[in-house]
């Protein structure tokens, strides 16, 4: 029997480098308001936990770390910071055509080109990159996609592309 979640992702949490920058990031530019803040003391420092508003019930976080045990050296940008391409991991979010291009609109006022615009078949992805290296991206289904299961499971383990692979083509990958 499946875990009974009382609704989707609460919230995501990353570690943010810049807290200024981040939160004009994702309030100004992703739309996303501010609607926590929190401040512990914890082994000698201290960190800011900031929430924002993702819609549907969910919010994604960031904490603001001051000598809490992190290291000197440590890297907000998880997929490049890990040595992987920047695309691996990031955080989707649903939107429709309009969302996309009101986001669009935002950014390219602030002067911030998409990293990628990608049609990958069974959606189309517009991604950008937050000033923690962190790539988000706003992703509109395809109308009449249908999830299969059945074939999800069947492809595990192959190793040739299928049909509605990510496509890298004509992308701006850094």
């Amino acid at each position: 029997m499946p875990v009974q979640i009382t609704s989707g992702v609460h919230h995501v949490a990353y570690a943010c480098r810049d807290i200024d920058a981040t939160v004009h990031f994702y309030e100004d530019l992703m739309g996303f308001p501010l609607v926590h803040t929190e401040i512990k003391k914890h082994e000698g420092g201290f960190f800011r936990h900031i929430f924002f508003d993702t819609g549907g019930g969910g919010a994604m976080a960031f904490f603001d770390v001051h000598g809490v045990g992190e290291s000197p050296e440590w890297k907000s940008d998880i997929s490049t910071g890990n040595g992987l391409p920047v695309w691996v991991n990031h955080i989707a979010f649903g939107a429709d055509q309009e969302t996309q291009d009101a986001a669009r609109a935002r950014f390219d006022a602030a002067g911030i080109a998409p990293l990628m615009d990608i049609d990958h078949g069974w959606c189309h992805s517009l991604y950008y990159l937050d000033p923690n290296g962190i790539m988000v991206e706003f992703c509109r289904d395809t109308p009449g996609f249908e999830p299969d299961p059945e074939r999800a499971h069947a492809l595990l383990h192959s190793t040739e592309e299928t049909d509605h692979s990510i496509h890298l083509e004509g992308s701006r990958v850094p």
